[in-house]
């Protein structure tokens, strides 16, 4: 299956770098810039066949199977639209859009073409992810009940993360994770939302605080933030034991305790290149099985995960320029 990336920034970079691999026979073939001389220059670097100075172009490009949206959060939304309108499958970095009202509108739009869309939120594709799952449900730990999760890097200085016409903030970027790591495995029934956040100086979220309450009574607090280092960790806490998950976003290490006594330990798989195959891998199992979404990460469920970063943003105070432009 042939790639075409869709911007050429760090995390194109990280996707362009685990392809040269041609994991499951998915490979680089296609990256597009506003800039032919960046596409050029990012195309020798990671010996990708083709480049162009156009997304338009590439988007023609017929050899293209699927077209992985490397843009800005606030960039997503017109990008995926222009290659669902050229019939190319998109997988679509995180988060899936600006709003909640994008991802519909994007998610409508696919399935009335009959194109496959989904969202490079690589934690749901990891097989490390699945593992924790699969092991919570063992019965080792008991019944869960509380779950903690926390992201956080020293990352105030990227342009990306200050300025609200880039979707900036700490939510979009990090918190993402923590709310998809409670989702994974706590489930989507929420009856209670308690949060608090630390706005920065251009009106964006810095670093937040979320309590989820669940209707059977599980627990969750999560962190984020875009001010500090931490550890990154998750922790799913039950009757007689607790997960420890090492890097909630691509676990590294799962260790598993019984009534506090190590019982386990799992590392991720020795043939991992950078975990990003996996969601390029799940997209041409979907393709080759004539999928509009992918069962890892549903388009009902990236509608709600948009829906509920609004409602906390709402909250919060934190506006896009593309939200005052939809009302």
């Amino acid at each position: 299956m042939k790639i075409g990336i869709l911007g050429a920034g760090h995390i194109a970079e990280k996707m362009a770098s685990t392809l040269q691999s041609s994991p499951g026979g998915c490979s680089n073939y296609a990256v597009a810039s506003r800039s032919y001389d960046k596409a050029k220059a990012f195309a020798e670097k990671w010996n990708i066949p083709r480049a162009y100075g156009s997304y338009e172009e590439m988007l023609q490009d017929g050899q293209v199977d699927l077209v992985y949206i490397a843009t800005p959060h606030s960039h997503h939304f017109t990008h995926t639209m222009m290659a669902l309108n050229e019939g190319k499958p998109c997988l679509v970095e995180k988060a899936f859009m600006a709003n909640a009202r994008q991802a519909e509108t994007v998610i409508a739009f696919a399935h009335a073409k009959g194109v496959f869309v989904t969202e490079a939120i690589w934690t749901r594709y990891l097989p490390m992810s699945h593992l924790v799952r699969e092991v919570m449900q063992s019965g080792i730990i008991g019944e869960p009940r509380l779950l903690s999760a926390t992201l956080c890097y020293a990352i105030e200085h990227k342009e990306r993360i200050v300025r609200p016409e880039l979707c900036g903030g700490a939510l979009l970027d990090l918190g993402v994770y923590a709310l998809n790591f409670a989702r994974m495995y706590f489930g989507t029934d929420i009856v209670r939302t308690v949060s608090n956040c630390q706005l920065g100086a251009t009106g964006v979220d810095m670093q937040e605080s979320i309590s989820l309450s669940f209707a059977d009574g599980k627990m969750a607090n999560l962190q984020a933030g875009a001010l500090c280092y931490n550890d990154r960790q998750g922790i799913i806490s039950g009757s007689e034991g607790y997960i420890r998950v090492d890097n909630i976003n691509c676990p590294e290490r799962v260790e598993v305790y019984r009534q506090n006594r190590l019982t386990a330990t799992y590392t991720k798989p020795d043939d991992m290149i950078t975990g990003f195959e996996y969601q390029v891998m799940e997209c041409q199992r979907c393709l080759q099985e004539g999928k509009l979404e992918s069962d890892m990460m549903p388009h009902a469920e990236i509608q709600a995960v948009m829906r509920q970063m609004d409602a906390l943003r709402k909250e919060w105070g934190v506006v896009y320029p593309m939200d005052m432009e939809e009302r």
